[in-house]
């Protein structure tokens, strides 16, 4: 099952930003033993590929970082991260690493399968990041996005770098990432509550 949780994790990595999984997978598999990536998908590793990623991604890192501008950037990247959370699923779980030696046996008979687990994977984090933004920037004036940004940026990067090396760690993430739905749900609900007690109150004055 290390297939899945390192195509699990490259996947909720690229819900948060699209570019960084396929760009450690590419690097990975270009320049270190740790990613062997399958005949499929070594066009990863393509030199000219890796560097229209990183464009992509120097691009993404300074939009998602302006408020309003990163409201629109998530506009865009509906399409965009979970397209690329199917890539990337489909890559990590197909490609042998340090800790895949039989890459693709569970999928072995459905090579549609990891494509569209990362696809719906991808687009349940995005949705979920692309939800909680707006409410950071309106409780902090705008103030909270580049730091939000910067953390989900390093979560990407961590995440997708544990996928390949310790999968088993994704478990971790994919628990805290269950804890912070619940908290953000919780919170909504609490606010909408303070909000109708609040015009409520201003009625009967």
């Amino acid at each position: 099952m290390f297939e899945v949780l390192t195509g699990t994790g490259l996947a909720a990595s690229a819900g948060l930003n699209a570019y960084i999984p396929l760009l450690i997978l590419g690097l990975l598999g270009r320049y270190s033993d740790l990613v062997d990536l399958p005949s499929g998908w070594t066009w990863l590793g393509n030199g000219w590929v890796i560097v229209i990623l990183a464009v992509l991604l120097a691009v993404e890192v300074v939009a998602d970082k302006v408020p309003v501008v990163d409201h629109v950037n998530d506009v865009v990247q509906t399409v965009v991260r979970p397209t690329a959370g199917g890539l990337a699923f489909g890559a990590g779980s197909s490609s042998e690493t340090v800790t895949v030696s039989d890459p693709g046996s569970f999928f072995s008979s459905h090579q549609w399968v990891p494509v569209v687990t990362g696809v719906l994977l991808a687009l349940g984090v995005h949705l979920l990041k692309s939800a909680a933004r707006p409410v950071i920037n309106a409780t902090t004036a705008g103030f909270g996005a580049p730091v939000a940004s910067t953390a989900e940026d390093a979560t990407s990067v961590v995440v997708s770098v544990v996928a390949i090396i310790l999968p088993v760690l994704v478990l971790v993430f994919l628990l805290g990432l269950v804890a912070f739905i619940y908290w953000f749900i919780r919170r909504r609900s609490e606010r909408r509550r303070e909000r109708e007690a609040a015009r409520a109150a201003g009625f009967r004055v």
